[in-house]
């Protein structure tokens, strides 16, 4: 038997860091989420939305909403393997991302997204960089052992 931790990488400070961030970002996505699924309209009121704003929202397609699902859920994924040092934090910060990408396909080059949600749109650029952040921090933590 060898000793714990032997043959394997250490922990580093940030690995902590970066997961609570992540853990945070797409565990607010995922209320978010359930929220707007479960109370729908009820929850929309909160974000002080348009009437024009609504409509967009409203009138997206399923597969939208089914890549929104996949974004956050498999950000949270991501971010728990992460903290549990699992090598499949890599392919769940994938799968987030690629969520987030069909979204913003949507938003951005299928729709009229941009121009309706006014100031909100930055902030999708921001989970997008975000996510891809999170892919490549976990990439490099698998490659330096620090994933298993």
């Amino acid at each position: 038997m060898t000793p714990a931790g032997i043959g394997r990488a250490r922990t580093p400070w940030h690995l902590w860091l970066v997961g609570a961030v992540a853990a945070l970002m797409n565990g607010f996505g995922c209320f978010d989420y359930t929220m707007t699924q479960l109370k729908g309209d009820a929850w929309l009121a909160n974000m002080d939305l348009t009437e024009t704003q609504l409509a967009w929202f409203h009138g997206m397609p399923a597969w939208v909403d089914a890549a929104w699902a996949v974004g956050v859920w498999g950000g949270l994924l991501g971010a728990i393997l992460l903290l549990l040092r699992r090598k499949w934090a890599v392919h769940a910060f994938a799968a987030s991302f690629l969520g987030w990408a069909a979204g913003a396909v949507y938003a951005f080059a299928l729709s009229n997204g941009m121009e309706v949600m006014g100031p909100w749109w930055p902030i999708q650029i921001v989970h997008g960089v975000l996510g891809a952040v999170f892919i490549w921090y976990a990439m490099t933590m698998s490659k330096k052992g620090v994933l298993r």
